[in-house]
């Protein structure tokens, strides 16, 4: 009797759970649309404006240019001081 009670509350059970039916979740609410983009600045500004930061990017270039030769004649004076100093050691030690 028992085991019987059982599988009736069994069938029950699963008779329930398979009957419900679920609605599906409502579809989220577009999102909203996104504003125009500012319009483009005049092209007459733009290239002016292009224009200007060539030559400072040139201007750029050749400061780095000649701050770049002055450190090689930096570092090859070095190098030969420290060549003579090397000398000088080596005379002093013999």
């Amino acid at each position: 009797m028992k085991q019987s009670l059982l599988i009736a509350a069994l069938v029950a059970l699963a008779v329930s759970a398979c009957g419900k039916k679920e609605e599906p979740a409502p579809a989220p609410a577009p999102a909203p649309a996104e504003q125009a983009a500012p319009a483009p600045a005049a092209p007459a500004d733009a290239a002016q404006g292009a224009a200007d930061a060539a030559k400072e990017a040139a201007d750029a270039a050749k400061e780095g240019a000649a701050e770049a030769a002055g450190a090689a004649e930096s570092a090859e004076a070095a190098k030969d001081a420290a060549q003579e100093n090397a000398d000088a050691a080596k005379d002093a030690a013999k």
